[in-house]
């Protein structure tokens, strides 16, 4: 599924108050991390990941594997930070960044 650009404007005006939630170091993609990915994507949807590695082109190339593998998409990628989304089969609104209000 396509983002639109009207789409993506909104989902970075959402993204913009979110922390990340992940924080991906020099070790690289672990297990744990990959775990903890996929159930962030499945509980908020829209989330932010932080990528503190010094080299940008790894950074950015990191982002896309990480959406490639967790079939999620990648709306936007500022600096090391990473606004990824993925929408859930059955959203939960508690949890669910793009149903809550932020």
């Amino acid at each position: 599924m396509e983002i639109s650009n009207t789409q993506k404007k909104e989902l970075r005006t959402l993204g913009h108050k979110l922390k990340p939630i992940i924080t991906i170091a020099e070790k690289g993609v672990t297990e744990t991390i990959k775990t903890e990915l996929e159930r962030a994507l499945d509980d908020h949807e829209l989330i932010k990941i932080k990528i503190n590695i010094n080299d940008p082109a790894i950074r950015k190339q990191l982002a896309i594997e990480l959406c490639s593998e967790h079939k999620a998409q990648l709306v936007q990628f500022i600096g090391k930070v990473a606004l990824v989304l993925r929408k859930a089969k059955k959203p939960n609104p508690k949890l669910s960044n793009l149903l809550r209000p932020i």
